[in-house]
Parts: C-alpha cells; structure tokens; sequence
C-alpha cells in the first residue's frame, strides 16, 4: 500500500468512529504530509472536557518511521514542553512499529495524558510540580485546560488573563512575601519557576535564602 493511500485509509477509519471524539485533517490539501488531529481530554483528570490539537508531520518514511507529534495546544503535564508542545513518548520515537497509526497514536496521547511518566519527563519543572505536590499540579493543570483546551470553565475568568503565579501553581502569598522586601513581581516568579519552587514553609529558612539570592544576583 503505498503511503498516501495508506493515510487516507487512516483518516477514513477516524471518520467511521466519531465515538472515539478524535479528528485527522490535513492542513492543506496538496500536502498529505502535514496534518493537524485532535482529541478530548480523559474524564476524571484535570484534562477532562479539554479538546487537544495536535501537529502532526508525516515522513517520507511513513509508516516506518514514526510520526512527529507536537501539541499546538497548550498542556501542563510531565512528558509535554510547556513552552514548544514537545512530547515524550516511546512510541513516536523507537518503540514505533508500522503497525501503529495516526489515530492509535493521538489515543497513546489521551493515554499519556491520564497516566503521566513524571520520572522520564519532558518539562522538568512540571514533573518535579507533579511528584512534590499533586493537588496544587492538579490545580494548575485545569486552569491550563480551562484556558488553553476550551474546559468548562473557559470562562470562568471573564476574559481575563489570570495571574501568572497561578499560571504556573505558584503560592500567591509566596510572591507577596518578596514583594514585601521589594523585589519585581515578574522577577520572583521567574526565579521560583526555574528553581521549581511553588509553595514554602514558614521555617524553611535555607530555601528562602536561596531565593533571595537568586534574586540579588
């Protein structure tokens, strides 16, 4: 089977299952080798009612090389990028085999996205969110599917761009605490994130101390 017969072959076996929720359009028609797909978030993560868009670029070696997935939409989770919607995930790179296909692929994805592998992370700092404190993680993972995926509460902000520490699950009354010894707002948060700091004890005194000289520096 040659392979733009092969992929639209795949496309119609997405189109015959709309129960899946899963779509496969070509960008443009005169390119069968760049795609955009999409899928819905799994219930009962902070993903859930969430729809994700997926680039996907097609080789010339397709179906025996993998695939190159990324996300346009935007997505807090261990084993995506944060900032390029790169993913981290065996199959799209050497645990590809000919068998698997574009929709078997965005289902790995939705897959993922249930069941993150924190520990083989592609976004350091989201995973070290992820295994230091899952509820805030949670949290912040919704509010990224609620803004960014189109989650139920998509307007729950009434237009507005939330704060950027809650953005990225960092304690607000953390950021308040160095504004109070007169450091930038923008600069506290840029240095809690690359530190991969959310949240602090009262007594946790080497740390904010660490902080501050980040901060002076």
């Amino acid at each position: 089977m040659s392979r733009a017969k092969r992929i639209m072959k795949e496309m119609q076996a997405v189109k015959d299952d709309p129960e899946a929720h899963i779509t496969l359009e070509f960008v443009s028609e005169s390119d069968i080798h760049h795609l955009k797909g999409s899928f819905l978030g799994p219930p009962g993560t902070p993903y859930e009612n969430g729809t994700f868009i997926v680039d996907i670029e097609v080789p010339m070696e397709y179906p025996f090389k993998p695939p190159k997935m990324k996300f346009d939409t935007k997505v807090y989770h261990p084993n995506v990028s944060s900032v390029t919607g790169a993913i981290c995930l065996d199959i799209l790179k050497n645990a590809w085999s000919p068998v698997i296909t574009l929709k078997s692929a965005l289902i790995s994805l939705q897959a993922l996205l249930q069941s993150p592998e924190p520990n083989d992370p592609q976004d350091a700092e989201v995973a070290q969110h992820y295994l230091k404190d899952r509820e805030s993680f949670n949290k912040t993972a919704a509010l990224w599917t609620q803004l960014y995926a189109g989650g139920d509460a998509a307007g729950s902000n009434n237009g507005n761009q939330p704060d950027e520490a809650d953005l990225y699950g960092i304690s607000q009354e953390l950021v308040q605490e160095f504004e109070s010894q007169g450091f930038e707002k923008d600069r506290i948060i840029e240095v809690l994130r690359r530190l991969g700091i959310k949240s602090l004890s009262p007594d946790d005194n080497d740390t904010v101390n660490r902080v501050i000289e980040e901060l002076l520096e």
